[in-house]
């Protein structure tokens, strides 16, 4: 049965130059860390044309789908095998967009997202662990990792627990409105 679970072989932020901001592995496809950044960087050179900023975007990349969006200076990537189905992919990309901007809140670009790094790596772990997705909805992982930065005594940029909540509550009511 685990060989049907759906996957994720990597999770990409990158920005608009193609340089890191967070990345994750879960996959040994990319065994050197050369290896890992040659992919970055020709995941970035084929989608760096496109206007992935309103919907996720598709694309196959040495047998590996990739689902990717834009904002700002930020490029949001997801990669599974070519077995995976997109649509989870693409569920798995909203749900790190969306948290991304919900911790963020609302400014989502290179300079929250360093100065926020710690966030955003949390933020990739309640989302996938090991490869198997865990959580798609952006309040709950927004919600965990604001509990977790509490937990650690390092608030949420000056927010409670109840706050922070509130924030998420709040942009993902407008984000239903839209």
């Amino acid at each position: 049965m685990q060989e049907y679970c759906p996957s994720v072989k990597n999770i990409l932020l990158l920005d608009s130059e193609g340089k890191r901001i967070a990345v994750k592995y879960y996959s040994d496809d990319w065994a050197t860390n050369t290896a890992k950044e040659t992919f970055e960087k020709s995941v970035f050179t084929k989608t760096q044309k496109t206007n992935a900023r309103t919907e996720a975007e598709i694309t196959m990349l040495e047998s590996n789908i990739v689902v990717y969006k834009f904002i700002q200076d930020l490029h949001f990537f997801v990669t599974g095998g070519e077995e995976e189905n997109e649509l989870i992919l693409a569920n798995v990309l909203q749900a790190f967009f969306d948290a991304v901007g919900l911790l963020l809140r609302g400014n989502v670009d290179k300079k929250e997202a360093l100065e926020n790094l710690d966030l955003i790596l949390l933020c990739i772990d309640e989302i996938v662990d090991g490869g198997i997705i865990l959580e798609t909805d952006a309040n709950v992982i927004a919600g965990k990792v604001a509990s977790h930065s509490m937990d650690a005594g390092a608030p949420l940029s000056e927010q409670t627990i109840s706050q922070a909540l509130a924030t998420a509550r709040e942009h993902f009511t407008k984000s239903l409105l839209r």
